[in-house]
């Protein structure tokens, strides 16, 4: 290759695209080159040498005239893979995604995935999409994708190939955490739309059930329109059910939590590498149910910003947290959207629990440990309809049907975390009458 001339030009053209794109990151964040010690800048600009000479090599010499945006596209995407599993490069069309995404509806599956151990990871599936109906689980190995092995591919790879138009298929061979074989499975994708309240009534002696599937712009408002209607309807304790709920924004764990803790209170702590992301986060006010006892259910599915609520309610002592080890996701990503309407999602810092811990690959370990007890499979049998009208009964057999018989309502499998928070509950309330009587019978 001619060192001079136009290769020269063409070579200094391309390094001073990619040194502008850090300069412009740089700024973006804040930092000026004073924030780098003068021996990092060196390494750094060494580094941007040999990628400069490789890619300089990729324009002259590939059997093809490469484009420039995905040669661009390709290095950024390699380079924030290096960093940890959470941190991507969003193309265009994933930066809108994800946006999508968060606002609540989207086509695909219903599942949350991770990398972890280097494999396409399920966190959770989320309630009543295709993934949940399939029976998928938390921390199922996602191996293939449409026979296509998972072998050293992106989250946001992985959810381009998930996601996809309702009532299209997708086939995926998952590998069961303690077992050896593999499951092939084909799911119809369909239109996700996340209620982040799933549930929320009143279940016996004035106990309270919140189901709080993930944390999205709308789920505090969401949340506190349900504690007061639970509280208008008699509400005396409470079990938030933070089971299979992957996370979300960090704020709205911020502003949930506010809901449960006295006034002051420290929520969550993040610590980075920058001094202003370094924060401490308190409720701003007493809570709308800040006295009421409480159980708080996690599993091996609860992750980021469920950990974030849990983890306030276990420190301050607000409630008691029941089931088995969360997921242990403490890191804290934000998006950096650049010009050309691409993003950075970075790792920007950790998250502690108000006592300090790290929980980081940890997970939070429940107050009372109950495993799940997954129930055997009833088949539903028929049952002969004893209350259906004569004229329902020849309808029927004038419409061809064969079997007169009425399925029996399949019932719901027993929920033994559930049951153990409920009468949990129940033992704390007896406890609460017999110690104020107590207190009435001594000041008589």
């Amino acid at each position: 290759m001619n060192p001079g001339g136009k290769g020269m030009r063409r070579r200094l053209w391309w390094i001073g695209i990619v040194c502008a794109a850090v300069i412009g990151l740089g700024q973006s964040q804040g930092l000026t080159a004073k924030s780098a010690a003068p021996e990092d800048n060196e390494a750094l600009y060494k580094e941007l040498d040999l990628f400069e000479h490789a890619l300089s090599i990729v324009r002259s010499d590939y059997v093809e005239q490469p484009e420039a945006r995905p040669l661009i596209y390709g290095a950024l995407k390699g380079m924030l893979a290096t960093l940890d599993p959470y941190s991507q490069f969003l193309d265009p069309d994933s930066y809108n995604e994800l946006k999508v995404e968060t606002e609540g509806a989207f086509g695909g599956l219903g599942i949350e995935i991770t990398l972890k151990d280097d494999l396409l990871t399920i966190i959770t599936p989320i309630d009543g999409t295709p993934a949940f109906e399939a029976g998928l689980r938390a921390n199922d190995r996602i191996v293939k994708i449409d026979g296509e092995l998972t072998r050293g591919i992106t989250l946001m790879e992985a959810v381009k190939k998930l996601r996809g138009k309702p009532n299209t298929q997708v086939k995926l061979t998952v590998l069961r955490e303690g077992e050896n074989e593999l499951q092939e499975l084909t799911l119809t994708r369909a239109i996700i739309k996340v209620e982040s309240v799933r549930e929320a009534k009143i279940l016996e002696d004035h106990i309270a059930y919140i189901r709080l599937s993930d944390f999205r712009e709308r789920s505090t408002e969401d949340m506190e329109a349900a504690l007061t209607r639970l509280k208008e309807e008699g509400m005396d304790s409470l079990i938030i059910d933070l089971r299979n709920n992957p996370g979300g924004l960090l704020d709205v764990s911020i502003s949930v939590a506010e809901l449960f803790l006295n006034q002051n209170a420290v929520i969550v702590s993040t610590k980075g590498r920058l001094r202003n992301q370094n924060q401490e986060f308190r409720a701003k006010g007493d809570g709308l149910v800040n006295s009421i006892p409480l159980v708080v259910l996690i599993n091996e599915g609860s992750a980021s910003a469920s950990e974030i609520l849990a983890g306030a309610i276990q420190d301050h002592h607000r409630g008691i947290v029941l089931g088995t080890k969360s997921h242990g996701k403490a890191s804290v990503q934000t998006i950096f959207p650049l010009k050309d309407g691409s993003a950075l999602r970075l790792t920007t810092s950790k998250y502690f629990t108000p006592s300090g811990r790290s929980i980081h690959g940890e997970g939070i370990a429940p107050d009372v440990d109950v495993p799940f007890e997954r129930p055997p499979k009833e088949e539903a049998k028929a049952e002969p309809s004893k209350d259906e009208k004569s004229e329902e009964l020849f309808d029927r057999i004038e419409s061809g049907e064969t079997s007169l018989e009425k399925p029996a309502a399949e019932k719901k499998p027993a929920d033994n975390q559930l049951a153990r928070a409920v009468d949990l509950l129940k033992g704390i309330k007896v406890y609460q009458s017999q110690a104020k009587e107590k207190v009435h019978v001594w000041n008589r």
